[in-house]
């Protein structure tokens, strides 16, 4: 006897693909009675028959449906998926700890990674959902300049913007009277919970770099980007462990004596390629490239004495310097 025609019949495979997909998991099954039922509540008609051939044409696909037997029932689930729940997990706390992207595109984002799980598994996701309370950007076209930028990049074009500050009213205000700035895109990176484009000023022939979510009025221009030479010379993982919260500064060769506990801090701060020289019996010397900024000596001096600055003697004296205002500032003697 011929199947049944449902109103939704040519759809069945779609169907099928969407219970699967959200309906089950390594740990929620369903039988091939249950199957049936939830293709019916979508205008779908099927029986056993049809529906084993049907899912050996999923197999064939590369849908990972899998069964399994407890006496005589048997159950049908879908396994592996493109994305494991550990990585949409790790997925979702990348996006609600992130600062540049907004709340409510937080949430957008985040029900749209919950889509790719099943719903149980959706659920775990969801009381992962912390973003209430963080500190997020307010600049809601962060997301699509983004998107702009990335396409600059790779038509090898310039662009032109206008960057911002917060003034004492808690508004953007336009750096420089709404000056425009024209630069050459090279990257984009990440420091700080924080997108920074990587540009080239031909005006200063040199590399700089700015916080995305104070770019605005983004436009892509016609003329070709500068810099290439520059860049050919340019190590982004360098330039990013020489800044202190993408504060620029003069590049310079620092020495740092530390106490040997802090050899951790170092690696992690400036990576395992850094050389660690002895400095008798408890300390040890090492040499690090560094934009000497008042960001870089407000994390010397936050390490407390276990770090000090042994040269050379510009920015001794400039610690030096930074320790004075701080003990007159604080009335200290």
């Amino acid at each position: 006897m011929a199947e049944r025609k449902g109103d939704n019949q040519k759809l069945k495979m779609l169907y099928l693909v969407k219970i699967f997909s959200e309906e089950t998991d390594d740990n929620h099954y369903l039988t091939m009675p249950e199957i049936i039922r939830k293709l019916a509540e979508h205008g779908v008609n099927a029986d056993r028959k049809t529906l084993y051939q049907d899912i050996a044409e999923l197999k064939k696909y590369g849908l990972d449906i899998l069964t399994s037997q407890d006496g005589r029932n048997y159950y049908y689930f879908l396994g592996s998926r493109d994305f494991e729940l550990a990585e949409l997990k790790l997925l979702v706390d990348s996006v609600q700890s992130s600062k540049f992207i907004s709340e409510h595109k937080s949430r957008e984002l985040i029900r749209k990674i919950e889509s790719l799980a099943s719903n149980h598994d959706a659920s775990q996701l969801h009381r992962q959902v912390l973003i209430a309370g963080r500190v997020k950007t307010m600049n809601e076209s962060i997301y699509y300049n983004v998107d702009k930028l990335h396409a600059a990049i790779n038509s090898d074009r310039q662009i032109k913007f206008r960057y911002y500050d917060w003034n004492l009213e808690k508004k953007l205000k336009p750096r420089y009277d709404g000056m425009w700035y024209q630069r050459s895109p090279w990257a984009l990176m990440w420091d700080d919970e924080m997108y920074y484009l990587v540009v080239y000023d031909s005006k200063h022939d040199n590399v700089t770099h700015y916080r995305v979510d104070k770019m605005k009025e983004i436009s892509i221009l016609d003329e070709p980007r500068e810099g290439k030479e520059a860049f050919k010379r340019f190590n982004l993982a360098d330039y990013t462990k020489s800044l202190f919260g993408m504060y620029a500064g003069e590049e310079t060769r620092v020495t740092l004596e530390c106490e040997n506990y802090m050899v951790g801090v170092m690696i992690d701060r400036f990576g395992k390629d850094i050389i660690i020289a002895p400095s008798g019996e408890n300390h040890f010397q090492t040499v690090v490239t560094v934009a000497v900024s008042s960001h870089f000596l407000g994390w010397i001096v936050s390490l407390g004495g276990s770090v000090r600055i042994v040269g050379p003697d510009k920015v001794v004296g400039q610690m030096k310097n930074m320790v004075k205002q701080l003990s007159e500032q604080y009335g200290m003697e």
